[in-house]
This record gives C-alpha cells, sequence and structure tokens, in this order.
C-alpha cells in the first residue's frame, strides 16, 4: 500500500510543477500562491511537527525552534553572500545557486515525506491513511515550489524540470529506505525546524516581496490567503 501512496506521491508533485509552467503570463499570482503555500506548510505544518518531535531544550529554549530560526538565518546569510558575489561579477543580483539550493532542500524535503509514509504503515494502515492524505496533497505544493523557485532565480527551464523530476522521485525513494531503517524522531524534528526556517525566509524575503512589486493587485493578496487556506484545510483533513 505504501508503494501506491508513493506513486501518488509522484503524480502529484509532476502535476504541481506542471501548473506551475502553465500559468507563466500570471507570474504574481504564481508567486502569490507559492509564498502562501510556502508560508503554510511552515507554520501550519512543519513548525507544529517539529516541535512535536523534538522536545528538548538548550539553554531555556527548545531545541527545534533554535534550529528553526538557524535556519532562517542561514538563508537569508546563503542569500547574501551569493548575491555579493554575483554583484562582484557584474552579474543579476539574483544568484541561480539560491534557487538551487532551494529546490535542494525541497527534494531533502520530499524525500522525508517517503520516509513518513514507509513509517507510518509500519504503525498501521489507519496511521498509514492519515499521513498518506497529507503528503500526497502537500506534494502538488512541493512541485508547484520546486519549479518555481528554481525558475524565479534565472535558472533555465531545463533544471527547473530537472529538479521538479528529482522532487518527484524523492517520496519514492525514501519509503523504499524505510525497509532498510528508521529515522529517530529526535532527528526528524530538528531537521523540520531548520527546514522551516529556511523555506520561511525565502518566502517572506523572496517569494512575497516579489509577487507584490510590481503587481500590488487584491488578487494576488487573495492567492497568497487561498494557499495558507489551502494548506490548512490539508493538515485538518489529516488530523
Amino acid at each position: 500500500m505504501a508503494v501506491f501512496v508513493a506513486l501518488g506521491a509522484f503524480l502529484m508533485t509532476l502535476f504541481g510543477g506542471w501548473t506551475a509552467q502553465r500559468v507563466t503570463d500570471r507570474r504574481h499570482l504564481v508567486l502569490g500562491l507559492t509564498g502562501g503555500l510556502m508560508l503554510g506548510v511552515v507554520g501550519l505544518d512543519l513548525l507544529p511537527e517539529a516541535l512535536r518531535a523534538s522536545r528538548d531544550e538548550v539553554f531555556g529554549v527548545e531545541r527545534a525552534l533554535l534550529l528553526f530560526v538557524g535556519g532562517f538565518l542561514t538563508a537569508h546569510m546563503v542569500e547574501r553572500l551569493l548575491a555579493v558575489r554575483q554583484a562582484a561579477h557584474g552579474a543579476d543580483e539574483r544568484a541561480p545557486q539560491v534557487g538551487l539550493t532551494a529546490a535542494a532542500a525541497m527534494v531533502g524535503h520530499s524525500l522525508l515525506d517517503g520516509v513518513a509514509i514507509g513509517a507510518a504503515f509500519q504503525v498501521g494502515e489507519g496511521m498509514g491513511a492519515t499521513v498518506a492524505v497529507a503528503v500526497v496533497t502537500h506534494d502538488f505544493a512541493d512541485g508547484f515550489n520546486t519549479y518555481t523557485l528554481t525558475s524565479l532565480y534565472g535558472n533555465t527551464r531545463r533544471k527547473a524540470i530537472a529538479m521538479l523530476i528529482a522532487d518527484a522521485l524523492a517520496p519514492i525513494a525514501g519509503t523504499a529506505s524505510t525497509v532498510l531503517f528508521t529515522l529517530p524522531a529526535e532527528l526528524l524534528g530538528s531537521y523540520l525546524g531548520f527546514f522551516g526556517g529556511a523555506l520561511l525566509y525565502l518566502a517572506a524575503a523572496e517569494i512575497l516581496p516579489e509577487a507584490h512589486h510590481a503587481h500590488p493587485a487584491r488578487s494576488t493578496l487573495l492567492c497568497t490567503a487561498g494557499g495558507v487556506g489551502f494548506i490548512w484545510l490539508v493538515v485538518g483533513l489529516s488530523e
């Protein structure tokens, strides 16, 4: 059963990327929706799950929250360092490496989605079905975001499609890996916290300002709110 769910995640990821490609003439709406999806995933899914999985404290603060802030700062520093390097060579400020790094992080997240599917079905069919609903639906947003993030930073369409395919294959690889090992809950919580912080930086500092810069339209704002609402619905249905 887990194999069929992983295949569904594969197809849903590709569908999300295909959708992102088809609406290039409404780029501001795509970016607004992408920002909303990313914000929803971070605030309503990744961070709560990280806090549930990691309860250890470091100097009075939960480790997952420290890594969340660390992920945000790391994304900021990487983006600034790459931008300065590009500017020094007279290149475009929007460094393609940032987009590839962000897409690679999405691939890593999708890999762990696959691990979650396999582990959940090891616990029981009911748990597996609940996780499957969340993961497969989230993978539409993952595919959408992976293609958009790669393209946004000036990478070629071929690279964007390559990252999309890698993101689609990742849940299958993650599900297959659960035959060999189980990811410790503490490590999973730390990863989710760090990844959530990096994703929040990209959404708040890059995607949303870009979406509203050239087209400060009400429709863009509605797309952002709709993206958050969609993730809220998915999380609610998966509980």
